[in-house]
């Protein structure tokens, strides 16, 4: 029996003005291949000299199996760094590079910036979609262009459970009543171990330990700010579905934490706070020190987080 073919993996690398003539040959090839709008694409009037100086900052090349197939410019203005003529070969369209330049561009602007931002033809509903569906929101309507942007992601160390607690803590100062916080991470990660830091920093009764077995868990306040909703995903299709259990709040009052969210998280809420928890790279547990070292990559998305700038957390 024959089995499928393996998509081939898409290597991203950062590249400057040496790389001109590669990323206009891309570019040049993916815009040619779009349906013709009115004006052109500024893409087309593109030389190999207007791209060396667009890459002064840098840009993006994606390869598949060796062969340059996408690329983007990385233009920063401010605290907010475009992504401009983001291109892939027609060849390879549905295959993971746009994807994959995006999040390469989000991993990079990762507490750098405060939003990443893109231009996209009006003509084009199918481009406008693509944005949308990696996080994107429209900003502003600049006829024939639609101006999208996306929060920018932060990262943070966490050295142990005291300081996931801590984390989880910071968080709760710009969260509000409505808000759903998506927590993906392997088991064991810290996402309970987060999720309390959350609970005491919002002001809420009760222990707040896994819902594992319970699916969803409500803890009123004890002031006068949101409960919170502490559910599990694996059993759970979306908010709706949340929100027809037999709960002592409604979600819109509440701050709704979902462990194990990866993968669902855009049926969960358009407006989210994606928070992954991952082993430190390179780090090493030190069980006689209590240390077994976390990086906490938190990724605002939906128009809620526009502007909100997430709490820097000292030692």
């Amino acid at each position: 029996m024959t089995q499928p073919a393996t998509e081939a993996a898409v290597d991203i690398r950062r590249v400057g003005p040496e790389s001109a003539a590669t990323v206009h040959e891309i570019v040049r090839a993916a815009f040619a291949a779009r349906p013709p709008v009115d004006p052109p694409a500024d893409a087309l009037a593109e030389t190999v000299e207007s791209l060396a100086a667009s890459l002064s900052y840098g840009g993006l090349v994606a390869a598949r199996d060796g062969v340059d197939v996408g690329a983007l410019v990385l233009d920063p203005e401010g605290r907010t760094l475009w992504l401009r003529r983001v291109g892939v070969l027609p060849e390879v369209r549905e295959h993971g590079v746009a994807t994959a330049l995006v999040a390469d561009a989000l991993a990079r602007a990762t507490g750098q910036v405060d939003d990443l931002a893109v231009l996209a033809r009006e003509e084009l509903p199918g481009t406008v979609t693509f944005w949308r569906e990696h996080g994107f929101v429209q900003t502003a309507d600049r006829s024939p262009y639609v101006e999208l942007r996306r929060p920018a992601p932060r990262s943070y160390d966490a050295a142990d459970a005291d300081a996931m607690r801590r984390l989880g803590t910071a968080l709760a100062s710009v969260l509000r009543a409505g808000d759903v916080v998506v927590l993906s991470g392997e088991l064991g990660a810290g996402k309970t171990t987060l999720t309390q830091g959350l609970g005491a920093g919002l002001g809420v009764r009760g222990d707040v330990t896994s819902p594992t077995f319970v699916i969803a868990r409500v803890h009123p306040s004890l002031a006068e700010g949101p409960a919170l909703v502490h559910a599990d995903a694996y059993r759970l299709g979306g908010v709706a579905e949340l929100d027809d259990l037999d709960l002592d709040t409604s979600l819109d009052d509440a701050v709704t934490v979902v462990e194990w969210g990866e993968g669902i998280a855009e049926g969960l809420a358009d407006d989210r706070l994606e928070v992954r928890i991952d082993r430190a790279v390179g780090g090493r547990a030190d069980e006689e020190a209590g240390l077994d070292p976390r990086q906490v990559f938190v990724a605002p998305v939906g128009r809620r987080w526009l502007g909100v700038v997430l709490p820097a957390l000292s030692d």
